[in-house]
């Protein structure tokens, strides 16, 4: 009732498309200031966002991106865009002002979505469900979603050690090389959209 392959070949692809590893410094430069409880509850947060979104584009997310008349391309440049916002805040200082309100709102948006739900994962998803034939390699894709999710949990959860090592000057760095990071990846993002429609129209 478990298909292996299947389990590891999404597994694999979220990983490299949600990066873990990578999260870190943006988790920490869009966290820091915060206390830790408020820290701890929006690495659960923004997990749990990334999944409820992966889960419902897996279910539903043909006939929804269908229903809206929504290409693959402009999913993923709108997610640039977005994305872009974030890294400017990053590189200029303003994320470093939280306020209560934005304490919710960072987990939700960006880190649940675009940054770990964003449009690679979730045509990933979209795609994994639909070659899933039969129970096996249906329980193997949601275990593969769920396995993944846990490990983001995870990391963001513990990768707040570091803000008590690095203190408030390792933070700045940290916000600052997290924004160049995070720029440079909304515009291959943007790029990639925009030359799937030069393909889809050639």
């Amino acid at each position: 009732m478990f298909d292996v392959a299947v389990f590891s070949t999404l597994f694999v692809t979220l990983f490299v498309i949600m990066d873990p590893p990578g999260i870190t410094p943006i988790f920490l430069a869009l966290t820091s200031g915060r206390p830790a409880k408020v820290q701890r509850r929006m690495a659960w947060q923004a997990a749990s966002v990334a999944f409820c979104v992966i889960a419902l584009f897996g279910l539903f997310g043909r006939q929804i991106l269908g229903r809206l008349h929504i290409s693959t391309p402009a999913l993923m440049i709108a997610g640039g865009l977005l994305l872009l916002l974030v890294a400017l805040d990053l590189l200029t200082g303003k994320s470093e002002e939280p306020t209560q309100t934005k304490d919710v709102n960072v987990a939700l948006v960006p880190l649940g979505m675009p940054l770990l739900a964003g449009p690679g994962a979730i045509v990933s998803v979209i795609l994994a469900v639909q070659h899933a034939h039969g129970v096996a390699a249906q329980i193997s894709v949601w275990a593969a979603i769920a396995a993944i999710h846990v490990v983001l949990y995870v990391v963001m959860r513990f990768s707040l050690v570091i803000i008590r090592v690095i203190k408030d000057g390792g933070v700045v760095l940290v916000t600052r090389l997290a924004g160049m990071m995070l720029s440079a990846l909304a515009v291959q993002q943007i790029i990639n959209g925009v030359l799937q429609v030069i393909q889809a129209a050639a």
